[in-house]
């Protein structure tokens, strides 16, 4: 017998990675480095933009693994970082310091509401690598969980 486990698809992840590079260049923003990871945390996709700087693979990396080591997105991590720095210090230490725990990660959902992998988007503030790492999740038909309930 065997398990099927719904992960975000090679095609869909090459639209998210795509898409959010074209909304940092429609938005004028700085160039930006995307990180697309399937529901095991192994990356799908990475694109960066021409311009972007030496650590935006592992920030753009540690955000989407954030987002989905811990079930909720950026916006979360960020609320129980400032609630509970000791919680955050133990995650940072169990991951080598693998986790970014900031806006910019994002769970990418289907349209049943289960995980199917997360976006890491690192290059501009991090409020502006969320909102372009929705677009490209809903840009592939996806659902964005940035860790708000809006």
């Amino acid at each position: 017998m065997s398990i099927s486990i719904q992960t975000v698809s090679l095609k869909s992840a090459l639209t998210i990675a795509q898409k959010t590079l074209e909304c940092a260049r429609s938005e004028r923003m700085n160039p930006l480095a995307v990180v697309v990871l399937d529901v095991r945390g192994v990356v799908k996709a990475y694109l960066a933009e021409d311009g972007t700087s030496l650590l935006r693979f592992q920030i753009a990396s540690g955000k989407a693994a954030g987002a989905l080591g811990l079930g909720f997105g950026g916006r979360e991590l960020e609320r129980r970082g400032a609630a509970g720095p000791l919680f955050i210090n133990a995650i940072q230490a169990m991951t080598d310091g693998k986790m970014v725990p900031v806006r910019g990660g994002v769970l990418i959902r289907n349209q049943q509401g289960e995980v199917v992998g997360s976006v890491g988007v690192s290059g501009d503030t991090s409020a502006n690598d969320e909102i372009c790492a929705v677009k490209g999740i809903q840009s592939a038909g996806l659902v964005a969980d940035h860790g708000d309930k809006e």
